[in-house]
C-alpha cells in the first residue's frame, strides 16, 4: 500500500500546476494534503478512484487547512483534537480503518522570533496525547508538515538556523518526545545517513535549484506497524508547491 502526503501551499494553485494528473498517476491508497488554503465550497475536485474526500478548513480565509483523499471508505472520520483551542485552523484529520488509524496533520509554524512557540508546543502535546489514545486500540500512521527539522542532517544549513522556527531546541525536543513514545520516522528508518534529502525549499535565492532545503514533512509509524514498512521517500522532482510530496510503502 502506498500512502502520499503533500503540503500543496494552496490546493487551488496546485491544481492549476498539475495536481490532478499527479494524484491520478501516483497509485496511492491515500493522499493527505496540508495547507490547502481554502474555505468550504471553494474546491470541487474530482480525482479518478478517490471518491472519499475529507476536508478540514481553517476559519481564517486562505489559511492552513488539511484534506485527505482515500480510495477505500474508512470506518470513521474525525476532525481536530480533544482540546478545542486547536480546532479552528483545520490542522488535523483522523481516519479509522480496520487495521490502523491514519492522521493527517499540519503542525503550526512557530513564526519569526518564535512568536507562536507556546501555541505550537501545546499543539504538539495535544497531538501526542491524541496519538497515544488511539494506539490503545490499534496502530497509528501520522503524516504531514510537522514544521521541524529533527537533526542537523535534515536541513542544509543547521548552524545559522539554530534557534529559528523549525529548528529551535524546544521544537526538536518536542518532536523527539513524540518519537520516544514509540513512533518511527519512516524515512530515517530506511535511510539513516542520507544527506541532502529535503522536502521544503524557500522560494528565495533559487533554494530548490541549489537543494538548500529542509526535511520537515514526515510519515511517522507506530511500533505496532513498524515491521510492515517497506520503503519511504521524497518525490523531489514533483513540482507545484514549495514542498515535495513524500510517500510511505507499507503492507496493510
Amino acid at each position: 500500500m502506498k500512502l502520499i502526503s503533500w503540503n500543496v501551499n494552496g490546493l487551488r494553485s496546485c491544481i492549476s500546476k498539475g495536481f490532478t494528473d499527479f494524484a491520478e498517476s501516483c497509485d496511492a491508497e491515500i493522499i493527505a494534503l496540508q495547507e490547502v488554503k481554502a474555505s468550504e465550497g471553494q474546491i470541487d475536485i474530482k480525482i479518478g478512484g478517490y471518491e472519499n474526500q475529507y476536508f478540514s478548513y481553517a476559519e481564517k480565509k486562505g489559511y492552513s487547512g488539511t484534506a485527505v483523499f482515500a480510495r477505500s471508505e474508512p470506518i470513521g472520520v474525525s476532525y481536530g483534537l480533544e482540546d478545542d483551542r486547536f480546532n479552528h485552523e483545520g490542522r488535523v484529520i483522523t481516519l479509522e480503518y480496520p487495521e490502523f488509524f491514519f492522521i493527517c496533520t499540519y503542525v503550526p509554524n512557530s513564526q519569526n522570533e518564535l512568536k507562536r512557540i507556546g501555541f505550537r508546543l501545546e499543539f504538539d502535546n495535544a497531538l501526542r496525547e491524541h496519538i497515544t489514545a488511539l494506539r490503545k486500540s490499534k496502530g497509528v500512521i501520522v503524516t504531514g508538515d510537522m514544521n521541524v527539522a529533527n537533526e542537523p542532517i535534515d536541513l542544509k544549513n543547521p548552524k545559522p538556523n539554530e534557534g529559528h522556527a523549525g529548528y529551535s531546541i524546544q521544537e526538536r525536543e518536542s518532536f523527539k518526545k513524540l518519537l520516544a513514545t514509540g513512533m518511527t520516522d519512516s524515512f530515517r528508518h530506511f535511510y539513516p545517513d542520507t544527506e541532502g534529502a529535503y522536502s521544503w525549499w524557500s522560494y528565495m535565492f533559487h533554494a530548490r535549484e541549489k537543494n538548500a532545503g529542509w526535511r520537515i514533512d514526515y510519515f511517522l509509524v507506530s511500533d505496532e506497524l513498524k515491521s510492515r514498512m517497506r520503503d519511504a521517500g521524497i518525490l523531489s522532482s514533483v513540482m507545484g508547491s514549495d514542498h515535495a510530496p513524500i510517500f510511505l510503502d507499507i503492507d496493510l
